[in-house]
């Protein structure tokens, strides 16, 4: 054990984990502790922590899914999330609760009232404020060890390649076709898979796509797509951008802890109203 591992335990605990094994776990003030002592970043702190077998308490119902390596390698990853509304403010949230340690995030609209009834970000004091500022306090409250790097602008695919660089995976949280295609375009150039979600009505769809697969190609074509789906007609209740951000972000930690099989060459297909889920080969 090194000398800020034996730091570390002083300040810990020994609790029981979910397999039943001793585990040491430390407190947000602990660890706030260490980083100040060592003059290290919050996320630097939980870095070293997980390295020196010590859990962050925050992440204890993380643990028996994706263990320590998991974890660690959640804190050390970048992922690059287009769209922080419907779609995108749950994924923030999610990934920042997992502990993913570092988020860009590109959006280039502020909220609008209409945006109330689903997105995660939106409240009534934030109308008319850009939605990655209120990203970005929304990650600080949550989880203060998690990075945010803000763009307030609407994007082309050359913008995407340069402001996503160093992300280990994107996330599609669009609602312009084109857009989502540019981004798909973007993700194979930057050779990183993206994490592909869309809703309409009670409906939504989910699937990862790698650099070499045809992805959205095979559902929608590459040309002529309209600038808008179905969505525009059915309208997009609370629920439904929950079910499938939850998805993404599901598909976002296996990728970047090698845990589970991802939706690769898959597209799932889900209908809450008549309570259908399929799996279609693409």
């Amino acid at each position: 054990m090194t000398g800020i591992g034996a730091r570390l335990r002083t300040l810990a605990k020994e609790t029981v984990g979910p397999g039943g094994e001793s585990l040491w776990v430390i407190s947000l003030d602990g660890l706030q502790k260490v980083a100040e002592e060592m003059k290290l970043s919050r996320r630097e702190a939980e870095i070293v922590a997980l390295q020196e077998r010590v859990l962050p308490m925050r992440y204890l119902r993380n643990f028996g899914t994706i263990g320590w390596d998991g974890q660690l390698a959640l804190l050390q990853s970048t992922v690059g999330i287009v769209g922080a509304g419907g779609l995108g403010g749950w994924i923030i949230e999610g990934l920042a609760r997992m502990g993913v340690g570092r988020l860009i995030i590109i959006d280039g609209d502020v909220f609008e009232e209409n945006n109330l009834n689903r997105q995660a970000l939106c409240v009534e004091h934030g109308l008319g404020q850009p939605k990655v500022l209120l990203a970005q306090q929304r990650v600080a409250e949550v989880n203060a060890a998690v990075e945010v790097v803000a763009h307030q602008l609407r994007v082309d695919e050359a913008q995407m390649v340069q402001l996503l660089q160093g992300a280990q995976v994107v996330v599609d949280a669009l609602d312009a076709l084109p857009t989502r295609l540019a981004l798909q375009r973007a993700a194979r150039k930057l050779s990183v898979p993206m994490v592909h979600g869309a809703i309409a009505g009670y409906v939504g769809q989910v699937m990862t796509i790698f650099p070499d697969d045809p992805g959205l190609l095979e559902l929608y074509g590459g040309s002529r797509v309209p600038e808008r789906g179905i969505e525009v007609q059915w309208g997009n209740p609370a629920a439904t951008p929950m079910m499938i951000a939850a998805w993404e972000i599901q598909e976002v930690v296996k990728l970047l802890t090698g845990r589970g099989k991802p939706l690769r060459r898959r597209l799932l297909f889900m209908d809450s109203e008549l309570g259908h889920v399929d799996v279609l080969e693409v």
